[in-house]
């Protein structure tokens, strides 16, 4: 039995399968992604999604959707699901599905009276195009398929409504059409594997409704444009490919290939390969720069994202040549930003103050997967540019004190990873003396000491050493505290008492301030308060302000996001510091841990992981439906866990 299948019983409950999406992407910004019956419940769903960059630097939805109908004498049965005013979906054709299956490619298969169609979707790589194959499998008499796409040409962040600007008009092109709505757009091309028929029959469809976007207490309703519909015959056995692209293409070519497409996928026949598949959906290659997508559907690269989820993504998958790619372009970031400069490339976030510190310690993975050799040559003077960027005072919001600890101001504004903000302010102030701010300079310190050393830059290595001398007594006097746990951050007077995820870094890293009796206490309060199924609590149930469920409109779900909600990212560092204090003893206790995480390739996107999930049971998974610090993390410690386990 395939790992990624669903049967009927489970497609035609629409309040179990429009909970669960799809999403494929290829490779360069474009994306498909829908439920698994098709039909759209985002405004950023749709079968064809591209960025527009002569418009603005958002996603566009092109093509929404493509309904099919089959027609045998005389009889038609469209398989197409949408949802209208008032909660009424139209025209049903959920209900024709026999068997959905996810292991290679999103394969459909209907069955409607004798005929038996099996679709397949998979996104060109590198291309802004998506390629359907549609195959009758049986049929007892003559069959035409119908094919009506829903256009939108709009923003991932708009609706389109009836208007009087759209164009109607269309072109011939081989065995299809092409149009578009818009002066400011690209030609959409809708092309077949053979020769169909165009009818012109031009019309709005109103009021179709996107559920989530309801749930979020956003807008929900637009219209979507129809110019007419395809159609064909088909003979039992046949298969049709279908393409939908921003340029014209030899259809003589789509059957060969939408195969070629196919044998190039990673299959998700198992928990590890569903993440392997995820993990290269969030590779985006841009003209000859290589970046990591924060999520989807509506991250772009984020600096921090992207170091900490490089080594997870690349690493752990044995694709060093794409860790180099990624971080040349990460490095060019870099030295942009230490140099003062605009940032060339299209990294965001670069200003925040532990961007660079999570770059040396991606390095430092890269060191401990290669060698230590290597990546001083590659690298060593990167590291050292970083850290005498940081000795020299350059950075406008990270400053070292004569303590050894660095200080950052986060009161007007949010500047680590839990970046809520409600009416322009933070709703997490954590600013002065920040807990993972200073566990991340200790374990640079130490790391980049031995980096300099070993490159005959002596003085700066033993500058760097005794510096860490003072960042380690003063750490533990400014955050430990009598309970056994670290503070959040310190601000002169000002401490806050959360039991927050945050101390876990320090006893995570290879590099720790921390003693052994201190880190097992940190390490046992976040086991007792934080640990979840589905990661690790952003705060804990005993402390203020906890508020484990990110539902409800926007101010509300900005409250919430960093008040309780359980991120998985951070299961990667909890289970790393529980191996380093338990070591081998600690293994069955961190793979029950995971489990959690397994059965979540079959909800919400499935194969993949969620942003995060709601803190309280049943832990539903909340905001993007891909995430790349999720997915890149719990590879790494599958990656962890195979290492230990390969010593027994």
């Amino acid at each position: 039995m395939s790992y990624l299948r669903f049967d009927k019983t489970e497609m035609i409950r629409l309040e179990e399968s429009l909970q669960k999406e799809i999403l494929r992407t290829n490779r360069a910004g474009a994306y498909h992604c829908t439920t698994i019956v098709g039909c759209n419940t985002r405004k950023y769903h749709g079968l064809l999604v591209i960025p527009i960059p002569e418009i603005d630097d958002e996603n566009h939805v092109l093509l929404s959707s493509l309904d099919e109908t089959v027609i045998q004498h005389g009889a038609e049965f469209n398989l197409g699901l949408h949802k209208y005013r008032g909660g009424s979906f139209s025209p049903k054709g959920h209900k024709y599905i026999i068997d959905f299956d996810c292991e290679k490619v999103p394969q459909t298969v209907y069955r409607v009276g004798g005929v038996v169609l099996k679709k397949e979707i998979v996104f060109v790589h590198h291309e802004n195009r998506i390629l359907i194959r549609y195959t009758l499998v049986d049929a007892h008499s003559d069959t035409t398929l119908r094919f009506k796409p829903f256009l939108a040409f709009r923003s991932v962040r708009e609706y389109t409504h009836e208007n009087l600007q759209a164009s109607r008009q269309y072109f011939e092109v081989a065995n299809g059409i092409k149009t578009c709505m818009y002066p400011s757009y690209p030609e959409l091309f809708m092309q077949y594997s053979k020769p169909v028929e165009f009818v012109f029959k031009p019309d709005w469809y109103r009021n179709i409704e996107y559920q989530k976007e309801l749930e979020r207490g956003y807008d929900f309703n637009e219209d979507l444009y129809v110019p007419g519909y395809f159609e064909c015959r088909i003979e039992k056995g046949e298969s049709i490919v279908f393409s939908a692209g921003i340029a014209e293409v030899e259809t003589s070519t789509l059957l060969s290939e939408f195969q070629k497409e196919v044998d190039e996928r990673t299959p998700r026949d198992s928990f590890k390969h569903c993440l392997i598949n995820s993990a290269h959906q969030f590779y985006n290659k841009q003209d000859d720069d290589f970046y990591v997508l924060a999520g989807y559907p509506w991250f772009k690269c984020r600096a921090r994202d992207l170091f900490v989820s490089l080594p997870g993504l690349t690493l752990s998958n044995n694709e060093t040549e794409m860790f180099h790619s990624i971080m040349a372009t990460g490095e060019k970031a870099i030295r942009n930003f230490i140099n003062g400069e605009p940032v060339s490339v299209k990294i965001y976030e670069m200003q925040h103050p532990d961007v660079l510190l999570w770059a040396i310690w991606a390095l430092q993975q890269y060191s401990k997967f290669t060698s230590f050799d290597e990546c001083v040559k590659r690298y060593g003077k990167l590291v050292e540019d970083i850290m005498s960027f940081f000795f020299h005072q350059k950075h406008n919001n990270l400053f070292l004190h004569d303590n050894g600890l660095v200080y950052t101001d986060g009161k007007d504004e949010a500047v680590t990873w839990m970046n809520s903000t409600a009416y322009g302010r933070p709703v997490v102030s954590r600013t002065g003396y920040v807990v993972e701010f200073n566990a991340l300079w200790y374990n640079a310190l130490r790391f980049s000491a031995e980096v300099c050393r070993s490159m005959g830059n002596d003085t700066f290595a033993d500058r760097m050493e005794t510096t860490s001398l003072k960042t380690a007594e003063s750490f533990a006097k400014v955050f430990m505290n009598e309970h056994g746990y670290l503070f959040d951050y310190v601000d002169n007077n000002t401490i806050d008492w959360s039991v927050r995820p945050n101390m876990i870094f320090a006893v995570a890293f290879d590099y720790s301030p921390l003693d052994k009796k201190q880190k097992r206490q940190v390490l046992d309060i976040v086991t007792k308060e934080l640990l979840t199924p589905k990661g690790i609590r952003s705060l804990s149930p005993k402390s203020v302000g906890y508020n484990p469920y990110y539902v409800g409109p926007q101010v509300q779900r900005d409250y919430a996001y960093h008040q309780g909600t359980a991120w998985p990212w951070l299961m990667g560092f909890y289970v790393e510091a529980y191996l380093k204090i338990y070591k081998m003893s600690g293994l069955s206790f961190v793979e029950r841990a995971m489990i959690g995480f397994e059965s979540e390739m079959r909800y919400h996107c499935i194969g993949s992981i969620s942003e995060m999930y709601d803190g309280n049971p049943p832990f539903r998974g909340r905001g993007a439906v891909s995430f790349a610090m999720n997915v890149a993390e719990i590879l790494r410690t599958l990656y962890m866990l195979d290492k230990y386990n390969n010593q027994l």
